[in-house]
């Protein structure tokens, strides 16, 4: 470490690391966990990976469905020792984390998933839920694999338009 900036120490970034996956509903990546710990440049790879070996070591975070969370022991020491980041590394990282919160409470509101037939063909699975349980659930019979995966990915990219466009056309006044 160079010394630079607030974040000095090995222990400013396994803090900074906890604050971070504490406002976080969900598993997040690896690159996208880098990306935000090292928004101080100060933060090198090296010190970023081997800090996040020792938290998991610790028992602080786990990895799982590809990505890291924190847990109950992360968060109770996060809580604890969280003032000790300067505050404006603090509103930073908030501000940073914010959009990637958003993007993953989304992302868990949405599940998609297709099995193959015995015909060659493949049904789609789409569902939209506000949080508290499922908004909309679609089966979509589909001419192959390929076509199941192109409706998941616009189905994920559009979900709130389609269940507003069905919406719309199931409630709509004069329908037949």
């Amino acid at each position: 470490m160079n010394g630079l900036g607030f974040i000095r120490e090995k222990l400013d970034i396994k803090i900074l690391i906890l604050f971070i996956l504490q406002r976080l509903p969900e598993p997040v990546d690896l690159d996208t966990l880098a990306g935000l710990t090292r928004q101080e440049d100060t933060v090198g790879w090296f010190d970023f990976t081997e800090c996040l070996a020792e938290l998991e070591e610790s028992g602080h975070i786990v990895q799982e469905r590809g990505g890291w969370r924190i847990t109950p022991k992360g968060e109770r020491n996060s809580r604890m020792v969280e003032s000790s980041l300067p505050w404006c590394v603090r509103s930073r990282t908030e501000k940073l984390v914010s959009p990637v919160a958003a993007r993953l409470r989304r992302d868990a509101m949405i599940v998609t998933d297709h099995k193959l037939l015995d015909d060659g063909t493949a049904i789609a699975e789409l569902s939209l839920s506000d949080g508290k349980g499922p908004m909309l659930r679609l089966s979509v019979l589909c001419a192959g694999e390929t076509q199941a995966a192109e409706i998941e990915a616009r189905f994920r990219v559009n979900a709130e338009q389609t269940y507003a466009r069905v919406m719309q056309l199931l409630t709509a006044d004069g329908a037949s």
